[in-house]
């Protein structure tokens, strides 16, 4: 199965760099409009069988405009929403984000039992987001995008994918609409193909622009 992980567009809250996780989620921006707007032309070669969002409303705003191309229903499902910050919900300060990355790919280094604080461990986030993909693969489509988030994507691909470790994927950010293409099955194992080339729409006019959920991140090991 060929699978696209791609981040919605841009919202308020990643404007004012906030862990912003929660239901129902903020919409989007102009720009973030201008970006979901975009997804149909740079997706226009892949031949997309079934579409997925997540229970935040920024997903499905991002994923309309693509569903409308395709002619697909967009299946929403909980388990590829974004990382439960707990406590830190809404916070925008820098140890906020650097705790909130750092259990993140914590968990992708294989210490899933450390939890976020006042939030879900790493056990339960990797099994939600495990359980969309293997739906997701059991419907036999050959491709299959996901609307998703920027911490969710790359702490799942990190520990999943076999070519991306949890350095890399920490020092890689994942702007707003920026995807990362992998193919395999949920018992044969991942391979990342593209991370993020460039996003697949406008970008963000400078750095910080998309919250820090998507944000390169030092020393995140766990």
């Amino acid at each position: 199965m060929r699978l696209l992980l791609i981040r919605h567009g841009q919202t308020p809250s990643n404007l004012k760099h906030l862990l912003d996780t929660a239901e129902p989620g903020p919409g989007l921006t102009p720009l973030g409009q201008e970006q979901a707007a975009a997804l149909p032309g740079a997706l226009a070669k892949e031949r997309i069988d079934v579409l997925y969002a997540s229970t935040l409303l920024r997903t499905q705003l991002t994923a309309a405009p693509l569903a409308t191309r395709t002619g697909l229903e967009v299946v929403v499902r909980d388990g590829i929403r974004e990382l439960s910050a707990g406590d830190l919900e809404m916070r925008g300060d820098a140890e906020a984000a650097e705790t909130y990355l750092t259990t993140a790919f914590a968990w992708s280094a294989g210490n899933t039992g450390l939890r976020m604080p006042g939030g879900e461990n790493g056990v339960e986030a990797l099994g939600r987001y495990d359980a969309v993909v293997a739906e997701a693969a059991a419907t036999g489509a050959e491709t299959v995008a996901m609307i998703s988030h920027g911490a969710a994507i790359r702490m799942w691909v990190a520990a999943r994918a076999e070519n991306v470790d949890v350095d890399f994927a920490a020092a890689h950010a994942l702007r707003n609409t920026g995807a990362v293409i992998l193919s395999g099955t949920p018992g044969g194992g991942w391979r990342a193909h593209r991370w993020e080339d460039h996003s697949l729409g406008p970008e963000d006019s400078g750095p910080g622009e998309s919250g820090p959920a998507g944000e390169a991140v030092e020393g995140a090991h766990g």
